[in-house]
């Protein structure tokens, strides 16, 4: 797999305290780290040297994504679901051959019907290989609000600096508190957040991540994998509606690129009176980004239903007409993302019909690479 503008920004070693988390914030050096020494194993905070997927720094609680302003501007749905932590990584680097974590979760709600506590709850583990490909590990398996376990233990050694883990935050969970655990006096290098323009992804419950076995399976953890890249999820669980407070929000992130995945939350009417408000919007805020539109995926059971195939064909319709509309008012940098074959054609890729599963998503990352390649030059 190619690497696209690979800059890690290593620093070793960082201090867990406020201040520590503001010079992150800024991109300066963060100081040596002394950490917080249990039963031989050496804790660390992650809001030391800082999570990467974060949009916004002004929040009310750490892990959120959407700053603490926004409480007063977004519809209560929306501002509750973003107080999950979907999108968000730590990275860092450690010669220990065992790897702990301690995390406490926003809510008790540990799994839910169709999606289960490794996806909602669980800390997701990925460690860079000596072929320079990030390959999955391990997850947690929560069974409690306040999870503290050791995820793996006796790996393969590494190189002598320590390999790269990237760790990916719960997909629909909140997280109070997270700290890794290595053993006793093992060599830990903090990895900082990257400093590049990130993807960001604005949508609903599919690009929150529902219904994805593991965090590392989302669209924004796949896409951020394919290309080296920080990514923003901002996938909003039945409320990604192309709303107006949510473009003055997304045009604050300085963005590579935005994708914009909202039709799955609306119907042909709406659709008809937001796409081209809101896109425009965007483009005011920031005139050189590129745009992905993307349409909604057709249910994997559609051929059997066809009021679901008249919402998705007058969903596209109305959706494809703001896109034409626009590109002839003159505005450019828009990208268009047709949705009959983001799941594919063999009504497997789907948990529910309408959520993607694992196969659905690989599918998914798939079809966006088609159009973020050229953007992205990867």
């Amino acid at each position: 797999m190619d690497r696209l503008n690979r800059r890690t920004f290593v620093q070793a070693g960082v201090i867990a305290t406020a201040t520590a988390s503001s010079l992150v914030a800024r991109g300066e050096r963060s100081p040596l780290l002394t950490p917080r020494t249990e039963n031989g194993v050496d804790w660390y905070n992650v809001e030391a040297w800082g999570i990467e997927g974060r949009g916004f720094h002004d929040t009310e609680v750490y892990f959120d994504r959407l700053p603490k302003r926004a409480k007063e501007i977004v519809r209560d749905p929306v501002w509750n679901l973003s107080r999950h932590s979907a999108g968000m990584v730590a990275r860092f680097k450690t010669t220990s051959p065992d790897l702990h974590v301690d995390y406490r979760l926003r809510s008790s709600s540990l799994s839910m019907s169709h999606m289960p506590a490794t996806g909602v709850s669980g800390i997701d583990i990925y460690g860079r290989t000596a072929d320079d490909e990030d390959r999955w590990i391990q997850v947690t398996r929560p069974s409690q609000q306040h999870v503290k376990t050791q995820i793996f233990g006796r790996i393969d050694p590494g190189p002598d600096q320590g390999r790269l883990y990237t760790a990916y935050l719960p997909l629909y969970n909140g997280v109070e508190k997270l700290e890794f655990g290595v053993k006793q006096g093992a060599k830990f290098t903090a990895v900082l957040p990257r400093q590049e323009a990130p993807i960001v992804f604005y949508g609903t419950s599919i690009m929150h991540g529902a219904c994805a076995s593991r965090p590392g399976m989302s669209i924004s953890a796949l896409l951020g994998r394919r290309y080296d890249m920080p990514t923003v999820n901002l996938g909003f669980s039945g409320n990604g509606r192309l709303e107006m407070e949510l473009a003055e929000l997304i045009g604050e992130i300085d963005a590579a690129v935005y994708c914009v995945d909202c039709l799955p939350n609306l119907n042909p009417p709406q659709v008809a009176e937001r796409t081209i408000p809101f896109i425009r919007r965007l483009r005011e805020m920031r005139p050189q980004t590129p745009i992905v539109m993307v349409e909604d995926r057709w249910f994997t059971n559609s051929s059997f239903f066809g009021s679901t195939r008249a919402r998705h064909e007058g969903n596209q319709k109305a959706f494809r007409a703001g896109y034409v509309d626009l590109v002839d008012a003159g505005v450019k940098g828009l990208y268009y993302l047709e949705g009959v074959e983001l799941l594919g054609d063999d009504g497997e890729a789907a948990t529910d019909g309408s959520h993607p599963n694992d196969l659905g998503f690989m599918r998914y990352a798939a079809a966006y690479a088609k159009v973020l390649d050229p953007i992205l030059k990867r």
